[in-house]
């Protein structure tokens, strides 16, 4: 594991508690450093103890509107510049809509919210589709799809590992000659990266793929 940003700054967090497995921090460099210093959107659901949203802060910049979800009220005191606190279920498509009408757009959602799966296919079945068209999406803690307190257990039916191994049939359904209706999630998808107990995916509006011949000799 490499010593970037994020993890100097959590290894030297002298603030408000932080709690994370350390291979994630490789994986939010690789994919959250095109928005560095950007006028991005970054919705955090969960927010705990209020570590993560001054680490997000510090990392994205100050020009990086950062919004913690949460359903506990008492996270409404780690309101700061620049970090906006909603109180609310992550499940609730009411909150999010309102989230996503205070604002024009969010590049980033990343869900370390409940942990619960109906929760979290809720959220990303709403959200999903409303994220930027060159934003991401990460869904962390997926150890919990296999954990039946949260509604988990190996291939249980309604986990959301479940829901990615079909996301994998529908990044792909313009080679299943028509056996997968090409859906809006196939087409604004540009990838699907999974790990160990993390998913991210990216979005790109996909045009017309080409497969090309060169050369010849």
């Amino acid at each position: 594991m490499s010593e970037g940003h994020l993890h100097r700054w959590f290894l030297n967090n002298g603030d408000k508690m932080a709690h994370k497995w350390l291979h994630y921090f490789d994986i939010y460099e690789r994919h959250f450093q095109r928005f560095r210093g950007q006028n991005a959107v970054v919705l955090e659901i969960g927010i705990g103890s209020g570590g993560s949203l001054q680490m997000w802060r510090d990392y994205f910049g100050p020009r990086t509107t950062i919004i913690g979800l949460d359903i506990d009220p008492q996270c409404k005191q780690h309101e700061a510049e620049g970090i906006e606190i909603i109180i609310g279920s992550q499940a609730d498509t009411a909150i999010l809509d309102e989230i996503l009408m205070r604002h024009s757009k969010i590049d980033i959602a990343l869900d370390d919210g409940s942990h619960v799966m109906s929760d979290m296919i809720a959220t990303f079945e709403h959200l999903y589709p409303r994220i930027d068209v060159n934003g991401l999406y990460l869904v962390e803690d997926l150890h919990t799809c296999y954990w039946e307190e949260y509604g988990g257990g190996l291939r249980r039916q309604g986990s959301f590992i479940e829901l990615i191994k079909e996301r994998i049939d529908d990044i792909n359904a313009m080679h299943a000659r028509g056996v997968i209706p090409v859906s809006e999630f196939a087409r604004s998808t540009d990838s699907m990266t999974i790990y160990d107990s993390v998913v991210v995916f990216e979005k790109r509006r996909q045009g017309r793929r080409q497969a090309i011949m060169t050369g010849g000799f």
